[in-house]
């Protein structure tokens, strides 16, 4: 599997579209600070805002495009008959896949953040420096304060765990992406597939208040839900960038069933590939 990991990861890393993805999601992100010349407190949010907004959309779209090459691929190249001809067994194949393209996303999360985090750093030192200036002739104590209230705009605690449930959002679309490319016939049907369960996943929550809204809670309107949020995933529920953009604290108990849901949805969707992979005949 570690062997498989690396192969991946190597011909993933060759791809143009990585780097292309890669390249305009950084410059979305280095850009943003030219989009918030407002107060100090306004464009540190619209600053986190648009970061934010830019790792999870191309994070996601990185999982999705990555991941649905990989499998016709391997079967156009005949990778794949070498490879099972060997005693490898097919679900050590798909793991190894999946744990290619997983250190792909980590790779471009960790790169995303460490500009964000560049950026924000940057944007605090020139807040500072302007606060100083402005309340130069106020006792101490004011500045302080005013200093203080300008760190706390900047970073607060809950950043890494927003960025790591975008990370989490990302791992279960590449893990439901290999699902589907395993009894897909073409890359572009898998990639549109996806795309319509991640539209799906984030509209769910709203169009299931408007169902109960309209068709009342009967026990049949709840089992349908029940359903069609067990086959898809409430991709809102990965959706925290509003509380750490406001400063607000992500609560603890969130965001472990957050990371616990985005795992469980991971895991599933990789048993649903290997069962489907298993029945294929090559």
């Amino acid at each position: 599997m570690a062997a498989i990991t690396a192969n991946t990861l190597t011909e993933l890393t060759r791809l143009k579209v990585f780097y292309v993805l890669l390249l305009f999601a950084l410059v979305l992100i280095g850009s943003s600070i030219f989009m918030a010349r407002l107060t100090f407190q306004q464009e540190f949010q619209v600053l986190k805002d648009i970061s934010l907004g830019a790792m999870s959309i191309f994070t996601s779209l990185l999982a999705i495009v990555a991941t649905a090459r990989m499998l016709p691929q391997d079967i156009e190249d005949r990778t794949v008959y070498t490879i099972l001809a060997k005693p490898v067994p097919r679900f050590e194949y798909l793991v190894g896949k999946l744990g290619g393209v997983l250190l792909l996303l980590t790779i471009t999360t960790l790169i995303m953040t460490a500009l964000f985090l560049a950026v924000l750093s940057f944007r605090e030192q020139a807040a500072l420096a302007e606060t100083t200036r402005q309340m130069a002739g106020l006792p101490q104590e004011q500045l302080t304060e005013a200093l203080r209230a300008v760190r706390a705009a900047t970073f607060n605690a809950d950043l890494i765990p927003g960025i790591s449930v975008l990370f989490l959002k990302a791992c279960l679309l590449a893990s439901l992406t290999l699902f589907i490319s395993t009894f897909a016939t073409t890359n572009i049907f898998t990639v549109v597939v996806t795309v319509f369960i991640y539209f799906i996943g984030h509209l769910q929550g709203t169009a299931r208040e408007f169902w109960l809204q309209e068709h009342g809670g009967s026990w049949i309107s709840r089992t349908f839900l029940a359903v069609v949020a067990l086959l898809f995933p409430d991709l809102q529920l990965f959706n925290l960038a509003d509380e750490v953009v406001t400063g607000a604290a992500i609560p603890l108990e969130i965001f472990l069933k957050t990371a616990a849901l985005g795992c469980f949805y991971t895991l599933i969707y990789l048993l649903l590939a290997t069962a489907v992979f298993n029945a294929r005949e090559l």
